[in-house]
């Protein structure tokens, strides 16, 4: 990757960088415009001051050193074409930045999971060799334990963690309840069964639990005296 260009770098980066697009080009022309204006404006309130006749400041190259002007003039000349360079060159660098943080925020995301990929190749190494190798039922149900304790431990350094589920009480933020029960022994609704795991990344939900929930045993309403 080519070091990154600075501003007085400007002239030595390809012409294709500092493309602008289409609809961008009129705003940015606009900006120029308003800022040529006020710095005219400021030259001719200093041209006032010196009991000089104000004049429109244009901003070709060639009235630099127009002749038959005063030194005052020419010089306020200069500083205006000056300016007009060097915003030039910020907004062409600034659009090259844009473009370059655009660039670097795309491969950002594309790979952003990168890492997670990488430790988990070596879970698919053992899966494939799990499957190749000759043993009894109890050695695959060895090796298959040994996998999933792997897939564990990188679930948890990527900050991945089990939704406490059994013997909690009912959350319906972090459990999905597909199932109830009256139980006389709860007196809050509470997880007695977990079908599905939950999980949650840095504290926030992946996925809910999907639960079997103990619920409250419901007294009968007493009989009023006009039923009895």
């Amino acid at each position: 990757m080519s070091e990154q260009q600075g501003p007085h770098d400007i002239d030595e980066v390809e012409s294709d960088e500092f493309e602008i697009e289409p609809e961008e080009l009129g705003d940015i022309e606009a900006a120029m415009q308003d800022a040529l204006k006020a710095v005219e404006s400021v030259a001719a309130e200093g041209q006032n001051e010196k009991g000089i006749e104000a004049v429109s400041v244009p901003v070709t190259e060639s009235d630099r050193d127009s002749p038959g002007e005063g030194p005052e003039v020419s010089e306020l000349r200069a500083e205006v074409a000056d300016l007009r360079d060097r915003s030039a060159r910020i907004l062409a660098d600034f659009d090259n930045f844009r473009k370059r943080s655009e660039k670097d925020r795309d491969e950002d995301r594309r790979f952003a999971t990168a890492e997670v990929f990488r430790q988990l190749l070596p879970v698919i190494d053992n899966l494939e060799r799990a499957l190749s190798a000759e043993g009894s039922e109890q050695d695959l149900k060895v090796g298959v334990d040994l996998i999933l304790r792997q897939i564990m431990d990188l679930l948890d350094s990527s900050g991945v963690e089990r939704v406490p589920a059994m013997g909690e009480l009912f959350d319906p933020q972090f459990h999905e309840a597909v199932s109830r029960e009256e139980d006389p022994s709860v007196e809050d609704p509470t997880v007695i069964h977990e079908m599905q795991s939950g999980y949650t990344i840095h504290g926030r939900l992946l996925r809910p639990a999907v639960v079997k929930v103990a619920m409250p045993a419901v007294d009968d309403e007493p009989e009023s005296d006009e039923e009895k």
